[in-house]
């Protein structure tokens, strides 16, 4: 049998397209991927024609007419011969090695990244607005200061582990029709660290971190909304064996305000004025939301004089431009919205009423018919109105 004509190479193939070549057909016919009975022979001369041409010695026997495994003749030996490695196969599946010597992973740092943390923070409206800058306190892990994140106790020092000899990893050997089979797995002893700690530090475990209560100080940007988080780098929580942090984000809650009621960049709130004062027009001196502001700058307007004008109706809306709150993310601010609601007198005098009769008399609205209409019409009977 030739080992070239069974992996599809020619006599001048290199050792890369040899192995492409084992790859495409061990993956073809492997018998866990092709339950074909007849593939698990194929697979086995696939498997034996790599082993001589992977090989220079053995390749060079074969190429000047000998036997590559000496007694028993080319497939004798098949998969199961003498230098065939089960790490060959796991390179065709997964294009690395098994677990031969130098294959490994290697033991795994005891130092790792932290878990970020997330904290909830609430504002008010107006800290939302325009900004602010808090104080924090959070309760997270940092590096210990007894054995400054070894894990150690202090004088002493891990060890090497005598199971893996520092590899963090130990190889099983079993032997099967495909040959013998190595595999890895992470040192029970050390946890796959490659080292122990024979004496660990008392304050931290041997976890080379503990948990502590610290204050932070962290600026609120303006334009902020409930949900909004804000991250501070590298203030989360410290990681195992002194790792870096992780990040902290602060999750912004903003409470609600007794006048103004936010959506999205815009402000809105209600006015009410008196019937009379709708019917005649007035002027109203309205609270902004900067009069929340522990400012001491003279030139903060802290308010907005609002022109109700004559014949006024209830639910009339009068907009304020860039009297909202400031945009997160780009310039500019949204507007406040205010909403005029007409109030109607309940309880009156005789002389109001008085006044009130002549009022509706002078106007003809003693015995009005009132208006009906829809409370609203589709979008249809708007089109085609």
């Amino acid at each position: 049998m030739d080992p070239y004509a069974t992996l599809g190479v020619d006599r001048e193939a290199d050792a890369d397209t040899i192995k492409k070549a084992y790859r495409r057909l061990a993956r073809q016919y492997h018998p866990d991927v092709n339950p074909d009975p007849s593939s698990q022979e194929k697979f086995k001369e696939v498997s034996a024609a790599y082993e001589v041409l992977s090989d220079p010695d053995k390749r060079r026997t074969f190429d000047l007419g000998g036997d590559p495994f000496g007694q028993g003749g080319f497939g004798a030996g098949g998969a199961a011969g003498q230098g065939f490695s089960f790490t060959d196969i796991m390179d065709a599946f997964f294009g690395g090695a098994a677990g031969g010597a130098g294959g490994g992973r290697g033991p795994r740092s005891r130092v790792r990244r932290g878990q970020d943390a997330l904290v909830r923070l609430d504002v008010s409206l107006a800290e939302a607005a325009f900004g602010t800058t808090r104080e924090l306190k959070v309760d997270t892990a940092v590096t210990c200061s007894t054995c400054e994140g070894s894990g150690a106790a202090p004088g002493s020092t891990p060890v090497v582990c005598e199971t893996c000899h520092g590899h963090g990893e130990v190889q099983q050997v079993q032997r099967s029709f495909l040959g013998e089979v190595r595999t890895l797995r992470p040192c029970a002893a050390c946890r796959g660290y490659g080292e122990l700690i024979p004496d660990p530090c008392r304050e931290c475990a041997g976890d080379g971190r503990v948990r502590s209560r610290r204050a932070l100080t962290v600026k609120i940007p303006a334009g902020v909304d409930t949900g909004t988080r804000v991250q501070l780098s590298e203030e989360g929580e410290v990681g195992p064996g002194g790792g870096p942090a992780g990040d902290l984000y602060v999750e912004i809650a903003v409470r609600s305000h007794d006048v103004f009621t936010r959506q999205g960049a815009d402000l809105l709130c209600h006015v009410t004025v008196p019937m009379t004062a709708a019917a005649l027009g007035t002027t109203l001196t309205l609270p902004l939301l900067e009069a929340d502001l522990e400012s001491s700058d003279p030139e903060l307007e802290v308010s907005h004089e609002l022109d109700v004008r004559a014949g006024t109706q209830s639910g009339a809306e009068h907009v304020v431009r860039g009297r909202g709150v400031p945009s997160l993310r780009g310039t500019g601010r949204g507007n406040l919205v205010v909403t005029v609601v007409v109030e109607t007198p309940q309880r009156l005098d005789d002389q109001q009423r008085d006044l009130l009769r002549e009022l509706a008399k002078a106007r003809d609205e003693e015995s009005p018919d009132g208006r009906v209409e829809a409370a609203h019409k589709s979008f249809f009977g708007r089109l085609f109105k």
